[in-house]
């Protein structure tokens, strides 16, 4: 199978961030969302350059030797990302100035240092001494020997000290805005029918001559300046330190990092911006972002609601089988039960876990983990667990980018507890979703368990579109079974996986699985009968199945693809009996399940897995799928996949050239997300 040419997975990264934009920039979606959005493509953006620009320069610096299955020219590669993201900061501004201007029709003011009343004024000063002075420290970085390092993640004021007169040489000073113990919007008293609110930089910005008062400055110019570091734990092989230690190390390190991106207020004093870049040891080649007097929108993610009117959310429902039931493990004992997150409600997972823990029949309860929420009820209900006297384990993936200092906390908290915590595997990280819950009934042994595309969240599964499958499939739980007894053993032996005949499983065949699939697809196409592939995942960037594809497509297969993010499959060949249909949804949801549909002769093969189409899911990773069996279950899920594929409203077509047009096909308008809700709810009263 030759392997054949692929979008640049960074640049296809880069067009999904680009439809976040698109949601901040339409005017149908309210106000307080397109702010979020903005806040959700700045922090995307943060950890791209924290990861991916990160491992581009480290290839760089170490030559072909480490580029393995990476990109061919990571040189090229950085040159087309600062292009693109320099766009993309135009647009971002563009947006932004936009929102200001909604916001103003609205009543609702940011004001700047300059802007305040005396009231106002008044407020600001004594919020700043009340709540702000004790948690800033002014570095005067001109005095210092050794440059501060900058923390990833923070913002600073990079000040010009002067005097009116120019009687004394203007000095250099920065201050750390103390965003993780202050909020950033800070509201301000205002007149009745407007909401006046400051950002916290420009508080302190008010308050400058207060701080440097005793140095006898008068004058003064502040800047916004962040740096984003290369966050990338390099987790070394050495068996005589134990993983824990290594990511302790490797939070630390974090915070002296390599910086990646240096973002500046365009407006900044041109002499100190020389001087901030000379020490940091910057220079022209490296990310430099000019951007306008706001940085780490992230936090825009977190602009006060309550200041906008109530807005209406679709309510999450409790499954119609679990309505008024009084056992959940009763009713999955009856037949597997398919949720569909965020429309179903997370409850029901919370409810199994309680139940288990308190039923006096249930003696064992295993579980993976690998992003919880801060007060997990899923980990209080675990606890809650072994004080009754059950036994429980808990895989607990230290390595969930970003979430290793919260999970770190959850181990020892379990551990003490007496829950038995796994750490996974060197090298592979486990985020597989699974759960097992063993009952005995006097000799009777009764099994139930859960595969699930998403984290054990009850955060995030309020608005990530996820499936989980609650099943006594004795085929299902035997495989999970043999999955957790491979992570319980002490040498990993794969062997134990090769036991797993109904769940495929990465890193054993997961990827072999799916090349047999779409091998019998094709095998159907030559012999002119019908075939299709249907998929939805998060990420596709896998050479090998994605050059599969196009060999489907060459044979005639009707291939549909519905991808979130990264897409490094070209959908258009003149070479091929059927180009791909290919669209990603980005709206209110994250579509985050995975679904993978084949016809099969008419037999369809229907699985939902935890893992994308990635090297680093199929081989890097323990992963696990599982097929749908029960009938009604298996058409539910083509339905919501037609469902997505026919969308025409939040749907853009992933095509060669990354334009991202939204697909309008149809007479109808068909928001995804909304008909999916009617689609369910509807199921709910039938």
């Amino acid at each position: 199978m030759e392997k054949r040419k692929m979008i640049a997975r960074d640049i296809s990264w880069l067009s999904f961030n680009a439809r976040v934009l698109q949601e901040a920039a339409d005017k149908t979606v309210p106000l307080h969302e397109r702010i979020r959005f903005l806040g959700i493509f700045s922090n995307n953006l943060d950890e791209f350059f924290r990861v991916r620009v990160a491992t581009l320069k480290r290839m760089m610096s170490f030559g072909k030797a480490s580029r393995m299955h990476l990109e061919e020219n990571p040189g090229k590669i950085l040159e087309d990302i600062q292009t693109n993201v320099i766009d993309q900061q135009r647009e971002f501004d563009r947006v932004w100035k936009d929102i200001v201007h909604e916001l103003e029709v609205q009543h609702i003011f940011l004001r700047t240092e300059k802007q305040l009343n005396k009231e106002q004024q008044r407020f600001v000063l004594n919020y700043f001494n009340e709540q702000v002075r004790t948690n800033i420290i002014p570095l005067m970085i001109e005095s210092i020997q050794h440059f501060p390092i900058l923390r990833d993640k923070s913002i600073y004021l990079a000040v010009v000290l002067a005097r009116q007169d120019n009687s004394v040489r203007q000095k250099f000073a920065l201050i750390e805005i103390p965003t993780t113990v202050l909020p950033r919007f800070i509201i301000l008293p205002s007149k009745e029918g407007e909401h006046d609110i400051i950002l916290l930089e420009d508080l302190v910005r008010f308050c400058l001559p207060n701080i440097f008062s005793y140095f006898g400055y008068d004058k003064f110019s502040a800047h916004i300046i962040k740096v984003t570091r290369d966050a990338e734990l390099d987790i070394d092989n050495d068996i005589s330190t134990s993983l824990i230690h290594q990511l302790e190390k490797g939070l630390k390190d974090r915070r002296k990092g390599k910086p990646v991106r240096f973002v500046y207020d365009k407006d900044i004093d041109p002499l100190l911006l020389e001087y901030l870049m000379r020490r940091q040891g910057l220079s022209g080649k490296d990310n430099l972002i000019p951007g306008a007097r706001i940085h780490n929108f992230k936090d825009f993610m977190d602009f006060p609601e309550s200041i906008f009117p109530p807005h209406t959310h679709r309510k999450t429902f409790i499954h119609p089988l679990f309505l008024n039931a009084p056992s959940v493990m009763h009713v999955i004992q009856q037949h597997d039960v398919m949720l569909h997150f965020p429309y179903h409600s997370f409850d029901t997972i919370i409810d199994l876990l309680r139940e288990a823990a308190i039923d006096p029949n249930v003696s064992s309860i295993k579980i993976t983990a690998y992003r919880l929420a801060r007060n997990s009820k899923i980990m209080n209900a675990l606890i809650n667990a072994v004080r009754n006297g059950k036994q429980v384990t808990v895989v607990l993936e230290l390595r969930a980018r970003f979430d290793e200092a919260a999970n770190l906390d959850w181990k020892s908290r379990l551990e003490e507890e007496g829950v038995k915590v796994l750490l996974g595997i060197p090298n592979m990280k486990i985020h597989a979703k699974l759960c097992v819950i063993k009952k005995r009934i006097g000799t009777k042994t009764l099994q139930c368990g859960f595969v699930s595309t998403g984290n054990l969240n009850e955060k995030t599964a309020r608005v990530y579109g996820d499936h989980c499958l609650l099943t006594t499939n004795r085929a299902i739980i035997a495989d999970i079974n043999r999955i957790f007894a491979y992570l319980e053993s002490p040498r990993h032996d794969t062997k134990i996986l090769e036991g797993c005949k109904t769940l495929p499983v990465s890193p054993l065949n997961m990827r072999d699985t799916f090349l047999r699939l779409i091998d019998r697809e094709i095998k159907y196409a030559k012999h002119k009968k019908k075939a299709s592939i249907t998929v939805k995942m998060n990420s596709l960037s896998d050479d090998e199945l994605i050059a599969k594809l196009y060999d489907a497509a060459k044979a005639g297969v009707d291939i549909k693809m519905v991808i979130r993010g990264i897409c490094c499959a070209y959908t258009e060949n003149k070479k091929w009996k059927k180009n791909i249909t290919a669209v990603s949804i980005v709206d209110e949801y994250l579509e985050h399940a995975r679904v993978f549909i084949f016809h099969h002769g008419g037999q369809e093969k229907v699985f939902i897995a935890s893992c994308d189409w990635m090297v680093r899911n199929l081989d890097h990773r323990v992963e696990a799928a599982a097929p749908i069996t029960d009938p009604a279950i298996r058409q539910e899920l083509i339905d919501i996949m037609k469902i997505q594929l026919s969308g025409n409203v939040k749907a853009r077509m992933l095509d060669n050239d990354q334009k991202n047009e939204y697909r309008k096909e149809g007479d109808k308008k068909v928001r995804t997300q909304v008909e999916i809700y009617k689609y369910l709810h509807e199921k709910q009263y039938h």
